[in-house]
């Protein structure tokens, strides 16, 4: 079955686009940019096994910061494997090395690896399985584990995970001596599935089953939920809760309120639902391609299909960012989007968005559907690319839609809790394996274009060797040309992602009077591909347009877009806001143009937008008391001043200094 993180190697980004610059600046500069930080913060000692003072901290409560350093560290290695393979570098390999030495030697002589419950609370190990994030670091170790067997073509890190399944695949399970446990933070469940693929280990993929399965099951452990249990068993009190719980009987920040098949509204924490998701996902494509058979595959793609569109038509940014709240990072009611902290949320975990493309691709295996693309690249050039600096040593985990006083538009070197910048990094890594799949059976082959830059991708079938190439100026215009390579004998049919924003219109040349689509996918038979060898297809969509949230959201608002790219506006082009934009509005009917720009310092191209805007004025409510009523009967805004506005895509906010000032949908007029 073809993952993206071991099928990417088969995909060249052979010429200058935006996804090429950025995959050499992470190459170039942050993966040794994030390794230094593994050093100073003494993440990249955690497998030494040597106590450090921070270990002592147990302020943060109930997880303390190292509780999840072997993620970061495993997703560092994971990221850092997938950069060598297009660029070598020797500092990196020395790491890489070093650090899988340390995880060799720190593994107990039962197979147990986790560096918290090793040296801070060894007798803490399976207590806290909701909060703690053992099997959440055990996942990152499995996906680690693989990128080094790939790259280093040995199984010095796979050997010892292996034997750390094992061991969890005695302690957890449907067994009457077992903990009927299931993740806090799913990730295990993705991880343990593509062990399987890559290796064929049963454990893992009975494990992987027995998690998604088991979750939510109200009479798990002795009649009772399992997580209320494991409580018991530690003596809390049920009012004993971290701030992410709201309420003592729920667990819905963990996706454990219902069974997966019964949950109606994707609920909790971002990131936990697009892993447990993705890791539905894989189970089912294990199914589809007949791998491993799955008898409740339809239960389940239903289940998938009614999480997906809640997020999507209820729950998701015009960015692609998912997380309206900020208590637990993550999903609030539906339609509440509020654009930034000060007007209730708005959080965007990089992380999630991440999680979103790695839920799309999934489903794209199981039913070839644009919509699913379209989302996977709207989070791409939106959501997750603004968490990388252009410089690339500086990120946000947080992607806000508007600033305020209390939280600018700004950037950090490093986080107390640095999910995000790794995983950036190994997305991005892998990022070849996301643009198409592709295969085929004796002479027939296939290729389903999801995203559109400059590559080519070389694969075979049977005997027979396919090459397709794309090159293009996306996601600055929509001109893509074509070569495919194949024999003779070779029935090549392409499917090309035509998006939904650029209104299903495009134009083929040379022409096909048959073509056809199918769930948004120009579909090219062999007959086409034989005769045209080379070809192109123009998108439409490239043309600035504006966009607004639902009107369930009441928030009365405008937001510029161009293609794939949601824009914003920043004081740095629009030196005389004052008030984070919040009394700027944008009329649908506005002319906008564009310019071509030049961030000099850094050599980063982009096309700004501008169009006239005009300023609120509020009332200062002189006519009446203070105190006296709310609201007011009178006028409470007038058009004080007309201005011109430059927008840029929002994936630029944050890289050229000003004082903070940013936002995506303005006053709508």
């Amino acid at each position: 079955m073809s993952h993206p993180q071991s099928l990417f190697q088969q995909t060249s980004f052979h010429g200058p686009s935006l996804l090429a610059s950025r995959r050499a600046t992470i190459s170039a500069t942050t993966v040794r940019a994030q390794l230094r930080k593994l050093r100073d913060t003494g993440r990249y000692a955690c497998f030494k096994l040597e106590w450090q003072p921070v270990y002592g901290d147990r302020s943060r409560w109930p997880c303390p910061q190292p509780v999840y350093w072997d993620s970061d560290v495993a997703k560092w290695i994971e990221g850092a494997c997938y950069s060598l393979v297009t660029e070598y570098d020797a500092v990196v390999d020395a790491a890489v090395r070093e650090i899988v030495g340390m995880i060799r030697r720190a593994q107990g002589s039962d197979g147990y690896l986790n560096s918290w419950f090793t040296i801070a609370e060894p007798g803490g190990r399976w207590r806290n399985i909701r909060d703690l994030h053992e099997l959440y670091c055990a996942g990152h170790l499995i996906e680690a584990a693989l990128a080094h067997s790939n790259y280093y073509k040995n199984n010095l890190l796979l050997e010892p995970i292996e034997k750390y399944v094992k061991l969890i695949s005695t302690v957890i399970g449907p067994g009457p001596d077992q903990l009927h446990a299931y993740p806090g933070h799913p990730e295990a469940e993705l991880a343990l599935l593509r062990l399987y693929t890559a290796t064929g280990n049963k454990d893992a993929y009975s494990l992987a089953r027995y998690f998604i399965e088991e979750r939510g099951n109200p009479t798990g452990q002795d009649g009772m939920p399992y997580y209320d249990w494991e409580r018991k068993q530690r003596g809390e009190s049920p009012w004993m809760r971290s701030d992410s719980y709201q309420m003592h009987d729920s667990h819905w920040y963990n996706q454990a309120h219902a069974p997966i098949l019964e949950q109606k509204s994707i609920e909790g924490h971002a990131v936990r639902a697009m892993y447990l998701l993705v890791g539905v996902a894989d189970l089912l494509c294990l199914d589809e391609l007949g791998i491993k058979s799955y008898p409740q595959k339809s239960e389940y793609f239903d289940a998938l299909s009614r999480l997906w569109n809640n997020m999507v038509d209820k729950k998701m940014y015009l960015t692609g960012g998912i997380g309206s709240m900020w208590q637990w990072e993550g999903f609030g009611i539906d339609y509440f989007l509020p654009q930034g902290s000060d007007e209730g949320g708005c959080y965007n975990e990089t992380c999630a968005s991440i999680g979103v493309i790695l839920l799309a691709e999934r489903l794209l295996h199981l039913d070839l559907n644009s919509k699913y693309a379209d989302i996977m690249e709207l989070c791409l050039y939106n959501a997750v690319m603004t968490g990388l600096s252009l410089e690339g040593t500086e990120f946000t985990y947080v992607n806000q839609l508007a600033s305020s006083d209390a939280d600018r538009n700004r950037r950090e070197d490093w986080f107390d809790t640095s999910c995000c910048p790794p995983n950036v990094m190994r997305l991005f890594g892998s990022l070849g394996g996301y643009l198409w799949d592709y295969g085929g059976d004796g002479d027939d082959a296939y290729v389903n274009v999801h995203l559109y830059t400059t590559a080519k991708v070389s694969f075979e079938v049977g005997d027979k060797q396919i090459m397709l190439e794309q090159k293009s100026n996306w996601p600055w215009e929509g001109n893509i040309l074509f070569n495919l390579q194949a024999p003779s004998s070779a029935n090549v049919t392409l499917k090309l992602r035509i998006p939904s924003w650029a209104r299903r219109k495009f134009t083929l040349t040379p022409t096909y009077i048959a073509a056809k689509l199918e769930k948004g996918y120009l579909v090219l038979p062999p007959a086409y591909t034989s005769a045209n060898r080379a070809f192109s297809i123009q998108i439409d969509g490239f043309k600035p347009r504006f966009v607004s949230p639902h009107p369930y959201t009441n928030q009365n608002t405008l937001s510029l877009a161009r293609g794939p790219l949601i824009y914003c506006v920043e004081d740095v082009d629009n030196p005389w806001e004052q008030d984070h934009f919040r009394n700027v509005g944008i009329k649908s009917d506005s002319e906008v143009t564009e310019k071509d720009e030049e961030i000099h310092k850094m050599g980063e191209r982009y096309i700004a937008l501008r169009s006239a805007c005009w300023i609120r004025k509020v009332d200062d409510r002189a006519e009446s008391a203070p105190g006296l009523e709310p609201g007011s009967c009178l006028p409470q805004a007038a058009v004080a001043a007309q201005k011109e506005l430059t927008f840029i895509p929002y994936y630029l906010r944050a890289n050229r200094g000003g004082r903070g000032h940013m936002r995506v949908g303005l006053l709508r007029q």
